[in-house]
């Protein structure tokens, strides 16, 4: 899980990533120090849940990602079956390049998991 989280760092705009659990708690992270782990599972499960949630009263098909655009970076949740990839960028990344990549990820912890 390391690895995948590593490979996608990698990528050009990306500040960080991590795997969390619908809980909030934090399974695997490589992440930027200027985020708190702990802080961005809860995050990342709480508005997942959230918008799950919405989404089932909308009768629509099942969460697939969620983006926050913030002033300092931008923040993408994505289902990946074990949980929830969460991947930091700078604000003016190429979000089909991210969304790629992160579809080549989730798909890597999938065949792991």
């Amino acid at each position: 899980m390391y690895e995948v989280l590593n490979e996608l760092n990698k990528t050009a705009g990306i500040t960080g990533s991590m795997v969390v659990g619908r809980d909030g708690i934090v399974i695997a992270a490589d992440l930027n120090e200027s985020f708190e782990g702990e802080t961005v599972g809860a995050l990342a499960a709480s508005i997942t849940t959230n918008v799950q949630k919405s989404l089932e009263r909308l009768n629509t098909s099942p969460l697939s990602q969620v983006t926050i655009e913030a002033d300092n970076a931008k923040l993408f949740f994505t289902d990946a079956d074990i949980g929830i990839l969460v991947v930091t960028t700078e604000t003016d990344v190429n979000i089909g390049l991210i969304r790629l990549e992160i579809k080549h990820a989730v798909n890597k912890l999938k065949m792991a998991g």
